[in-house]
């Protein structure tokens, strides 16, 4: 069993090196996929362009990229490259992250499903 020093240290060898803490949860891509239902009015899990752009490959792809849809400004602007944090933010609060988006979605408020929606949004690929 390890002893209270060795844990803090573990974790702050983790925080120095750039990995985040949660509290023993691992994502669950498959709860993920469901959470997507709501999405899939709007957006495809491939790269087919419906009211909202294709979802295939979003990791790593710079926002307001994908050919043949129609970004706003605000998002051609952005400068963002679609990451888990920069989606766990935009997903709790579209608007907050890029203000005059056209995407019409209030936020997904719940951390679990938010991490869990962006493991599934991971495996498209």
């Amino acid at each position: 069993m390890k002893s209270a020093e060795q844990i803090i240290a573990a974790i702050v060898v983790m925080i120095l090196g750039g990995a985040t803490v949660t509290p023993s949860y691992a994502q669950d891509a498959e709860h993920g996929k469901t959470i997507f239902k709501a999405c899939a009015a709007c957006h495809a899990t491939d790269n087919v362009n419906r009211v909202g752009p294709g979802m295939g490959g979003i990791i790593g792809r710079k926002a307001g990229t994908v050919p043949g849809f129609s970004y706003s400004s605000a998002m051609k602007k952005s400068g963002l490259v679609w990451d888990s944090a920069i989606l766990d933010a935009y997903l709790e609060s579209p608007q907050k992250v890029v203000p005059g988006n056209r995407m019409p979605y209030a936020g997904l408020k719940d951390p679990t499903d938010r991490m869990d929606l962006i493991a599934y949004l991971a495996t498209l690929k």
